[in-house]
């Protein structure tokens, strides 16, 4: 009986142990800047790089592809959990042959920028760069948002708030609290968890049209949390799911289209 009392109180310790870590260290579990994948891709478009003031501390190294600020719409990317803004060249290479322009992002923390991610903080950015649109002479109706996996609870903060052009979602999730419970069953997410990204009650608050892109083969987000914002998204949506994409999708010709055909539509 003292063996298994022993037994019983080490479990329970170490179980503890555990999760004071994940409370304490759940950023570092959830935000990877230096995590770089995509790399080595050539740039074939021309970029301006802008720091965007959030604060007198905090300026956002960010890249602008501009084209025509009077004329096109203007599409600005949230980038996900990982990695600087070079790994998202082969996207910009796609994006850039459409008629638009393209401002993307990196977040605080990310790409040699100062500060720490948090929900909070990044909203916090993303609502930097919009002002940031703005004073460039950018309305908010001819702002479409892109978010791209985390940055898909970002873009969806956003654009419940304001009156955009519409909004693209690559690989989102329907909420942080959902995504958690799959890596980590054991824990007590709905206690622990500080940044909760509630995409999937904050959709339905989305008055602009929406595109949701998800791949079946998705191993990160899986792919039933796309298919359950799509549902409870309003409309005009439109869905791009694929059989054959992961996480990070494909930008090849079927998928560009997609993406040409909604920005024309609207």
């Amino acid at each position: 009986m003292k063996y298994l009392y022993i037994a019983l109180s080490s479990i329970i310790i170490a179980y503890l142990v555990v999760l004071i870590f994940v409370y304490f260290y759940q950023r570092n579990l959830l935000y990877h800047p230096a995590e770089n994948n995509y790399q080595n891709d050539e740039a074939k478009f021309n970029y301006q790089e802008v720091y965007i003031e959030v604060d007198s501390s905090i300026k956002l190294k960010s890249w602008f592809l501009n084209k025509d600020l009077n004329s096109l719409k203007t599409l600005i990317i949230f980038h996900g959990n990982a990695g600087d803004l070079s790994n998202r060249i082969y996207k910009l290479n796609e994006l850039n042959k459409l008629d638009i322009n393209v401002l993307l992002i990196s977040w605080r923390g990310f790409s040699g920028n100062v500060g720490s991610p948090t929900e909070k903080n990044l909203y916090k950015d993303a609502g930097a760069a919009i002002k940031w649109l703005n004073k460039q002479g950018v309305k908010n109706n001819q702002i479409i948002l892109y978010g791209e996996s985390l940055g898909t609870g970002v873009a969806i903060e956003i654009g419940k708030k304001n009156v955009f052009n519409s909004i693209i979602l690559e690989s989102p999730f329907t909420s942080m609290e959902e995504a958690a419970k799959i890596y980590y069953p054991f824990l007590p997410i709905k206690i622990l968890l500080k940044d909760r990204f509630d995409s999937i009650d904050k959709v339905e608050k989305i008055k602009i049209p929406i595109l949701i892109m998800h791949g079946e083969k998705d191993d990160i987000i899986p792919f039933f949390m796309g298919k359950k914002l799509f549902e409870k998204a309003n409309e005009p949506k439109h869905s791009y799911f694929t059989s054959k994409d992961d996480h990070m999708m494909t930008f090849d010709e079927s998928l560009l289209k997609e993406i040409k055909n909604f920005i024309e539509r609207y």
